[in-house]
């Protein structure tokens, strides 16, 4: 990181590597499925060697993560960066709908992809540390966005919950046979799932 805290130039390449070598993966994975592909196929397909591979991840199922993990960190972003006169409930929402939401062909590409790799149960692990993950990076956005002193437990818990309602809300979506947009869709099925286990969390008694 810099010092203004934005990603460096070579950051922000390596980041770019590790997404396009998910995708690579997501790709063979939806194809093949998870035991039938090998991390030396990831890597000729990415363009890159088994080496270079190891360097960017430690097994081949960790491959995925970056592409699983796009849509948590594109919500906590779009959060960070909402309105501060927005109340908090309501901007976590808004972000996880807008998040949740397709905006063109590689993102409805990547919603699919999605959809294939929660059906496997190789990638739980994989898909559970993603969210964790999640909920960290929330956890400081929304300690930022609560005046000083609040109590820590209860922002603690806020970020759980949001994060849940997110995983609860992919994973119903994945093993429907919903469109990515439109009824039973992820954005559809986050708003309810947002409003839901949200809805009686003290916080919001405090910061108001």
């Amino acid at each position: 990181m810099s010092v203004t805290g934005r990603p460096t130039l070579n950051q922000r390449r390596r980041d770019d590597t590790r997404l396009e070598i998910a995708r690579t993966a997501a790709a063979l994975f939806a194809e093949r499925g998870v035991e039938a592909t090998t991390a030396e196929e990831i890597a000729v397909t990415s363009g890159i060697s088994l080496r270079t591979f190891y360097r960017y991840f430690r097994v081949k199922e960790e491959a995925v993560a970056p592409l699983l993990a796009a849509g948590g960190r594109r919500w906590v972003l779009l959060f960070a960066e909402s309105s501060a006169d927005l109340p908090v409930r309501e901007a976590l929402e808004r972000s996880a709908v807008e998040s949740l939401t397709p905006v063109d062909d590689q993102a409805i590409e990547a919603m699919h992809w999605t959809r294939d790799l929660l059906r496997d149960a190789r990638l739980d692990a994989v898909w559970q540390r993603v969210h964790g993950d999640s909920e960290e990076r929330l956890r400081a956005v929304l300690t930022a966005r609560c005046p000083r002193g609040t109590d820590q437990l209860e922002i603690r818990l806020a970020a759980a919950a949001a994060t849940v309602a997110i995983r609860v809300a992919l994973e119903e979506w994945a093993f429907s046979d919903a469109p990515a947009a439109g009824p039973g869709s992820p954005q559809e099925l986050g708003a309810r799932c947002m409003r839901e286990l949200t809805a009686g969390l003290r916080l919001w008694a405090l910061i108001a």
